[in-house]
Parts: structure tokens; C-alpha cells; sequence
């Protein structure tokens, strides 16, 4: 079983959760986004030096507490990192209040039926394992769903709950995550098949069985409080998803019992180049405002 008294710091809490698991592909594009250009470091290591150094720099600042950040999602090299000499996970509980959980997922299949699957997972249970033994609560897997496609989106979803079995049984609480895409035209459309698709899959789970959902902000308000509002979901968040910070907070504070998993959106207006007083101000200002967008409604 997870953690109970990290369950009801998730389901009770007044804040968000922050998105600190960029992975490989992803890193440049975050590192260049804090003043970091590839010139500047050689290797993939300094490339992963660089990023947890930038993890490591906003976990420790004053801004980021348990009294609004309630978890904190990490890359696996993150989880497998220190921070003051103690392990990230036990750093963020035991330090910072703050629950971790960890990236599992390993890439997306190229696109077919208008989404993209997770790659086959075969190091899940002994990464599962190691999360345990690290002290991390839960999990989270990305999918991306680019059409309102309903043989796509139910594979996705079928995909996600199957693996969050998967997952559950180790003692960990999975984050599903099927992304809708922002810029798509049939957003909205698309939504709604994944509600209904996702409520199947809750209605199928045995009574007590709790999951966490991660879902792109919504077309139409409060799209999601089916799922928010069933007895098997913990917590429902949401993703940034490309949307800047004052879109995404707007757009969160109309979603009744939705709150926050923002990975972009958290860190704009970072610098690596900045002191430690501005770089804790400008972060006070982001996790204040995501804070507060997330318990708007």
C-alpha cells in the first residue's frame, strides 16, 4: 500500500505538484529555457550534471515547500541523485514535506490510430523495486493522444490502467497520463472520448482501488469532474501542456478540484545566470500563483 500519510497529504493538501522529470530528449530544451545553450556543456553527463544541478537549485530555494508543493515528480537519474548527500526522493519528504514520485515511462510509439503508446516497459518491476527502496511513493507515464480517434484513445487508455496495475501492485500509486495535444481541432471532441473512456476503466476497478489522473487543461470547464469525483480516483492534475504560465493558471482555476502538475509553466522565468535572491523570487511568484490557481476552485 502507498504511504497513508503521504495519500492524505495528496487528497487533503492545499497546493500542486511540480513536473521535475524532463528526460533525455527533453533536456536541452529545458536547459536552454534557463540560460543554458548545448555550447556550453560537452558531454550527455554535464548535460545531466547541468539539469540536476537546476533541480537541485529549486528544491532547496525557500520557495519551494511542503505548504504549497505538495509532490514533486522526478526523472529516474533524479531519484538516483543526491541532494546535501541524502537521496532526492528521502530529500523532498523528509526536508521539504513534499511526496515524490518518479517517471517510469521509456518513450512513445510512433503514432498510429491518431495517438502514441507507450514503448514496452520490460525493466518495470525492478525499477518499481528501486523506486520502493528509494522511498517514492508513485509513478507517472505519458502518452500523447493527437486525435479524437475513439480505437486510438481507448488503446491508450487501456495501455495506461494496465500498467497501472502493474504498478500498484508494487505499493506505488500510478499517475495515468494520456495527453491530449493543445494545438489539435478536435480537442474538445477528443476529450470527451477519453472521460468516457477512462470512466470504464475506473467503474471496472475493484472497490478501494485508488489511481491519480494527469490530463491536459480542458475545452469546455470542469470536463473532468466525473473522473475527479469517482470513489477509485485519489487526485486528478493537470499538465501545462505547452500553455504559458498565466494561460495555464487561468484555465486551471475555472476546473473544480483539479489542481496543478506543471513542468514549464513552474520553471518560466528561471535563470541560471540569476542570484539566489531573484532566482527564489521569481520562483516564490510561480509556485504562489500555481498554488493558488490550483485551489481556485
Amino acid at each position: 500500500m502507498p504511504n497513508p500519510e503521504q495519500t492524505t497529504r495528496i487528497e487533503t493538501g492545499q497546493g500542486f505538484i511540480a513536473a521535475l522529470d524532463q528526460s533525455g530528449g527533453s533536456t536541452p530544451k529545458a536547459l536552454r529555457l534557463y540560460g543554458i545553450e548545448e555550447d556550453e556543456y560537452g558531454s550527455e553527463q554535464d548535460m545531466f550534471d547541468l539539469i540536476h544541478k537546476m533541480r537541485s537549485r529549486i528544491v532547496k530555494s525557500p520557495a519551494f515547500t511542503g505548504d504549497r508543493v505538495l509532490g514533486a515528480i522526478l526523472f529516474e537519474m533524479t531519484m538516483d541523485r543526491d541532494i546535501d548527500g541524502k537521496p532526492t526522493a528521502k530529500f523532498l519528504w523528509e526536508d521539504k514535506g513534499v511526496v515524490p514520485f518518479l517517471k517510469v515511462d521509456k518513450g512513445l510509439l510512433p503514432e498510429e490510430n491518431g495517438v502514441q503508446l507507450l514503448k514496452d516497459m520490460p525493466e518495470l518491476d525492478a525499477l518499481c523495486e528501486r523506486a520502493v527502496a528509494n522511498g517514492v511513493y508513485g509513478t507517472k507515464m505519458r502518452s500523447v493522444i493527437s486525435a479524437a480517434n475513439a480505437d486510438g484513445i481507448k488503446a491508450v487508455v487501456d495501455q495506461q490502467f494496465d500498467v497501472g496495475l502493474q504498478i500498484l501492485s508494487h505499493g506505488l500509486m500510478p499517475i495515468i497520463e494520456p495527453e491530449v495535444t493543445i494545438t489539435i481541432a478536435d480537442k474538445a471532441e477528443a476529450e470527451d472520448m477519453l472521460r468516457d473512456a477512462i470512466l470504464a476503466r475506473l467503474d471496472a476497478l475493484e472497490d478501494g482501488t485508488r489511481v491519480m489522473l494527469k490530463l491536459s487543461l480542458p475545452e469546455v470547464e470542469n470536463e473532468y469532474k466525473p473522473l475527479i469525483d469517482h470513489p477509485n480516483v485519489l487526485k486528478v492534475v493537470a499538465l501545462s501542456g505547452g500553455y504559458d504560465r498565466d494561460e495555464a493558471n487561468s484555465r486551471l482555476s475555472k476546473q473544480t478540484g483539479m489542481i496543478a502538475s506543471f513542468s514549464r509553466a513552474l520553471t518560466e522565468g528561471l535563470s541560471d545566470k540569476q542570484s539566489d535572491s531573484d532566482f527564489d523570487t521569481v520562483l516564490d511568484t510561480a509556485v504562489q500563483a500555481i498554488r493558488d490557481a490550483s485551489v481556485a476552485g
